[in-house]
């Protein structure tokens, strides 16, 4: 039984729905509704086929597929893309090819993506004058250190 129900509209009803590959998968893969080839460094917002009403409380986080990015170079530019709650067009991926030397083809129905349901709290922000100390301190990128 899942956790919560999130409505799914088909926008191509030739389109498997996102499902999970595998039992325990924290991932929904997400398919592409087009053929597209990407040139190299080249990126496109590709289309998914499918509109969601993600519940208030919660976000989708679009993520790239590890195997696409091992094997091809293919990645998210803006990952983890993020839609909102109130958000209701089609699911796009903005894909990009990062070999340097190689196209890569997208073939209608591969997976492209996978999409991740989270809970995100309502945050107020507190203005106040001082932050309480920690050990990291204002330790920006790096400051824990590089070890081999």
């Amino acid at each position: 039984m899942p956790d919560i129900t999130v409505p799914v509209k088909r926008l191509d009803e030739s389109l498997d729905l996102p499902e999970y590959a595998y039992v325990g998968d924290a991932g929904l893969d997400l398919r592409s509704a087009e053929n597209a080839v990407l040139k190299p460094f080249e990126r496109r917002a590709v289309p998914c086929g499918i509109a969601l009403a993600i519940p208030p409380g919660y976000a989708g986080f679009v993520l790239p597929r590890s195997g696409l990015a091992a094997k091809h170079g293919i990645s998210i530019v803006n990952a983890p893309g993020l839609i909102d709650s109130n958000y209701r067009g089609e699911i796009k991926v903005i894909l990009i090819n990062l070999d340097p030397d190689h196209l890569f083809e997208i073939t209608r129905g591969d997976r492209i993506a996978q999409l991740v349901i989270l809970k995100t709290p309502s945050v107020g922000l507190s203005e106040v004058a001082d932050l309480d100390d920690t050990v990291r301190g204002q330790g920006g990128f790096g400051s824990s250190g590089f070890s081999s």
